[in-house]
């Protein structure tokens, strides 16, 4: 596979900042789509007039951004997938400045109150039926997985009926992080699982119907609603409460599900919704 532009003339300085650059802008334009193959390393020497080290490191930082993979020693495979990109952000973000579980789990709040709203006012009937079967799904918890991957989908869907892209992948990403510390609380309990969401699915099947009666505000108080309900109920598990009664245990557990489950190693789709 060949370069699919000319590429951008380099010039003295940092050549390999400058490929950099030149490929990472190819990637995220689509020229270069997610599982297509860089060209070999001597014709991308070849194509930039540069020694064969200095592509080497340009693959390299690619790599560490997440855009591009070379496991066992192949050409660079492209890996950029927008959920993936912004989760290894956030989690970037979040850590660096320290910031705690309660901001995060209220940021989520906020999100999908917005996306509520916006699903209230632009979802289609079908959109919202299919929001309301969701809903259905989430009414008993068989296992704390079976549950949890309901409680995702039922947001997921949310999110989604909201059309704004940016938005949904944001609420993916957030949600992702809520449910993996529920889960991750509950310890495999089904009963302290059942204390977390179980009791609340009158709530989210009374945010459909405001969604479904095209109520922009209600929708929106409710999902706000439901989301102080479900912080407080994490923080009153019974998996030990030196962990759970504390904010400080909350960030910790924020702290170790980021490391396993937002790393390089995690492409969008592959993050645990369980114990890290």
């Amino acid at each position: 596979m060949s370069v699919p532009h000319t590429p951008a003339k380099i010039y003295r300085g940092r050549v390999a900042d400058q490929i950099v650059e030149d490929l990472r802008e190819q990637i995220l334009s689509g020229a270069l789509p997610d599982g297509s193959r860089l060209p070999a390393e001597r014709e991308l020497a070849a194509s930039y007039d540069v020694s064969g080290p200095t592509i080497r490191e340009a693959i390299r930082v690619l790599t560490a951004m997440g855009l591009v993979n070379t496991r066992n020693g192949s050409r660079a495979t492209v890996t950029a997938q927008g959920d993936t990109l912004l989760a290894m952000s956030i989690a970037s973000v979040v850590q660096f400045e320290k910031v705690g579980a309660r901001e995060v789990l209220g940021l989520l709040g906020a999100l999908n109150a917005y996306a509520a709203e916006l699903a209230a006012d632009q979802a289609s009937d079908e959109e919202i039926a299919t929001l309301r079967d969701a809903a259905g799904r989430t009414a008993g918890v068989e296992s704390v997985e079976q549950a949890a991957a309901a409680l995702q989908h039922f947001f997921v869907t949310l999110s989604e009926i909201s059309h704004n892209p940016l938005l949904a992948a944001l609420c993916r990403f957030i949600g992702d992080v809520q449910l993996g510390l529920a889960v991750k609380m509950s310890d495999g309990r089904t009963d302290d699982w059942e204390k977390v969401a179980g009791g609340l699915h009158p709530a989210r099947v009374e945010i459909v119907d405001a969604i479904a009666a095209h109520e922009p505000q209600r929708a929106a108080s409710l999902v706000r609603d439901y989301h102080r309900q479900v912080v407080e109920r994490i923080r009153s598990v019974r998996r030990s409460e030196e962990i759970a009664a504390s904010d400080a245990g909350l960030t910790d557990a924020l702290a170790a599900w980021l490391r396993a489950n937002a790393g390089l190693g995690n492409r969008a789709g592959d993050r645990r919704i369980g114990p890290a």
